[in-house]
């Protein structure tokens, strides 16, 4: 328990407990001091390597030795709490480091020294080597989602907040590293597919509209429309099929490879056929913008990794329609 007045240190008279403010404080009946207790302030560290792991301490003293916590300690006479939690960090883990964001601020009862104020910062590390601290027995880097026994809860809810601030980030890279080998697979833009799905007769329509209606298509105001409507309805369907993570199977470049024979046949120019193709892709890409809702963004890298794989898929459908058109 915290220590507690005994003797005024203004007049060294006796300490009194007594009413002050509807609330009982210790104050000193000769002189009139009030000895207000005050929450102490304490400074904690969440430290994050590239593995997107948080730096953890294992206490080597009460309390609550042997349990895990941020490096943590009480705030110093003359220093910010920022400063304080840099300074905890570099005695307790060896690592130096520069504040990011304060995450949390929250009281916690602690046997020793009663109510304290835990505030908590986002630190990145600028130098230093991990080493335990003359208050800790190891240092070590752990998954957010698998931490060990926590000797605080502040320090929980502080990894957690800052875990939150970093998903829409770490969702990006993730989503950005698949794009960029290839591997279609957990990406952020999947979840269009359902859009693109629920939306493919309003799309159709959209396109049919667009390609008898533009000069530079002029010739598809002449072709049946039921042809068309069942042309673009594959297109649509044979897309969300990509992005769902079908390969782009035989059967599907043999569809184009027709497709380009068939218009040629019905006297379009190659030209025409193209631009159909690429209205389409402008309809999808714009309609999705369109009925999307952008707030953050995570929303905005989402179209625009729409419209790479967008323009992957429509390289493909767009050549084995021009190589079916020039085989006739």
């Amino acid at each position: 328990m915290p220590m507690t007045p005994v003797y005024c240190s203004q007049c060294a008279h006796p300490v009194e407990s007594r009413m002050v403010d509807d609330k009982m404080r210790n104050l000193c009946p000769k002189c009139g001091t009030i000895f207000y207790e005050n929450p102490l302030p304490v400074a904690a560290a969440v430290v994050l390597n590239e593995f997107r792991e948080v730096l953890l301490v294992k206490r080597k003293n009460e309390p609550r030795k042997g349990l895990w916590c941020l490096p943590i300690g009480f705030a110093e006479t003359g220093e910010s709490i920022g400063e304080a939690a840099i300074r905890e960090l570099r005695e307790e883990s060896g690592i130096k480091g520069e504040i990011v964001r304060l995450l949390d601020a929250s009281s916690m009862a602690m046997e020793l020294y009663g109510e304290v104020l835990v505030v908590t910062f986002e630190v990145v590390r600028t130098g230093g080597k991990e080493c335990a601290g003359d208050d800790a027995e190891e240092v070590r880097y752990f998954p957010p989602s698998r931490l060990p026994p926590m000797a605080f809860e502040p320090n929980v809810r502080a990894i957690e907040r800052c875990v939150e601030e970093h998903k829409d980030e770490w969702a990006i890279e993730d989503s950005f590293q698949h794009l960029e080998s290839s591997r279609y697979i957990n990406m952020l833009s999947d979840s269009l597919v359902e859009f693109i799905k629920d939306n493919a007769k309003v799309l159709s329509a959209l396109w049919l509209d667009e390609v008898t209606s533009n000069p530079l298509t002029f010739s598809y105001s002449m072709v049946d429309s039921n042809y068309l409507r069942g042309r673009v309805a594959s297109a649509i369907s044979h897309f969300t099929e990509w992005l769902g993570g079908a390969e782009f199977y035989r059967e599907v470049r043999q569809f184009y490879h027709r497709m380009g024979a068939e218009q040629r046949y019905m006297g379009l120019d190659l030209h025409e056929v193209i631009s159909s193709l690429t209205v389409l892709r402008k309809i999808i890409l714009s309609y999705a913008h369109k009925e999307g809702v952008w707030n953050r963004a995570i929303d905005a890298y989402r179209v625009l990794e729409l419209d790479r794989r967008i323009m992957l898929f429509f390289d493909e459908i767009i050549y084995f329609t021009a190589k079916g058109f020039a085989e006739g």
